[in-house]
């Protein structure tokens, strides 16, 4: 019954009705506001979307930068290192590592960040 309602018939009515009461003459400039709104319409939703990607990747950038850090302040500091060679400046490496991984105690890695943010604003010396 609901069909019979809102079928093929209903629109032609309604268009109908559209007619008599606005007028020929103003029809043209209610489909032109009609089409302008759905594109503004689709034009925010599309704009709503890439923020949220946006945020999304920059979230996941933050959660990316803020894990190693965490990862980091969490390591054991009494682990056995790995005795340097005489004469090297670099921090000895743990024993039982690979050289891609160093352990820093957390005021090192302040200083270390610091240093960098120094370095890039231009502030401090370049290594």
């Amino acid at each position: 019954m609901t069909a019979n309602i809102f079928g093929p018939d209903l629109g032609i009515i309604v268009l109908v009705i559209l007619v008599v009461v606005l007028g020929g003459s103003q029809l043209p400039k209610i489909a032109r506001n009609v089409g302008t709104a759905g594109r503004e319409f689709r034009k925010a939703q599309q704009e709503a979307e890439e923020e949220a990607e946006r945020d999304k990747a920059a979230k996941a950038a933050r959660e990316a930068a803020n894990a190693p850090a965490g990862q980091l302040a969490a390591a054991p500091s009494s682990v056995p290192t790995a005795p340097a060679s005489p004469g090297s400046q670099q921090a000895p490496v743990p024993a039982g590592t690979t050289e891609d991984s160093i352990q820093l105690t957390r005021t090192e890695l302040d200083a270390l960040l610091k240093a960098r943010e120094e370095q890039v604003r231009g502030e401090g010396p370049t290594n």
